[in-house]
């Protein structure tokens, strides 16, 4: 990262980890991140891996910080923000990874004016393969905002809204889809057990060709309609499989459950 602003961590869960992770990965100095973590023992084994400063008490760890990254549960976001607002710069933002709470609850916590960016992101983060979106306030400028991108490319791509209100709609697709695809992943598994395949084989198979699939989908740039036809041939094996699909509704079903947890994320949000 070309810009290294001090990062404080509220939480040192899975996602806190990850990030830290990639940002060890891309040579980020440990002496500029830090983590607020009342577990003694979550917060040793990061200062052990990493490196890292470590604060059994949130306020300890946001003094002097220019990012502090909320990664605690949902329901503790605003009782955090509280404890922490005296301690923020005016100019600190205040990035939060926690599913579904809006700009608006956090702004309710924090000082007025405070720069707050609402992310959403997505668990193959923690193997570097995430996929964050980003919702910022009107109080976050455009090298705060490069900052935050930058900060969150160390474990995935990042995609940048405006509109709050897509949030619900990212949260079904990609904060969610992981969910989809492994349901996806078992089902293939056991159709090739069905086939005869040994499990571990079929396991295998699955996988390799979901993330191959994705893989030829993003560097190809292709519809994957395009894609699709190139592996269906007249009257071959593919174009039989995708028939019972298309009979059996899987198309309309994976928007449905995309829909189905938009409707459900906006009313948590409620």
């Amino acid at each position: 990262m070309s810009s290294q602003p001090p990062i404080a961590f509220l939480g040192g869960g899975n996602m806190a980890s990850a990030i830290i992770a990639g940002l060890h990965k891309v040579g980020y100095p440990a002496a500029k991140l830090r983590v607020g973590e009342p577990n003694a023992t979550q917060r040793e084994a990061l200062i052990r891996q990493f490196a890292i400063q470590g604060h059994a008490h949130n306020p300890d760890a946001v003094a002097e910080a220019a990012f502090v990254v909320v990664a605690v549960k949902p329901n503790l976001v605003a009782q955090v923000l509280r404890d922490v607002a005296p301690q923020l710069a005016p100019t600190a933002v205040v990035l939060s990874i926690a599913a579904g709470v809006d700009l608006t609850t956090m702004a309710a916590a924090l000082p007025a004016g405070q720069p707050i960016i609402r992310a959403m992101p997505n668990t193959p983060a923690l193997v570097g393969q995430g996929m964050t979106v980003l919702c910022p306030n009107g109080h976050v400028d455009a090298e705060q905002l490069a900052q935050a991108q930058r900060l969150l490319e160390s474990v995935g791509q990042v995609a940048v809204v405006k509109q709050e209100s897509l949030m619900d709609g990212v949260t079904a697709l990609s904060g969610s889809g992981p969910a989809y695809l492994f349901l996806i992943a078992e089902a293939l598994s056991d159709g090739g057990v069905a086939c005869g395949l040994p499990r571990a084989l079929a396991d295998q198979l699955a996988v390799q060709t979901l993330l191959g699939s994705a893989t030829l989908l993003r560097e190809s740039g292709e519809h994957p309609g395009v894609l699709k036809n190139r592996v269906t041939s007249p009257g071959g094996t593919t174009i039989a499989g995708l028939g019972v699909l298309e009979r059996q509704g899987v198309r309309g079903a994976l928007m449905a459950a995309v829909e189905a947890a938009w409707n459900r994320s906006k009313a948590l949000g409620q």
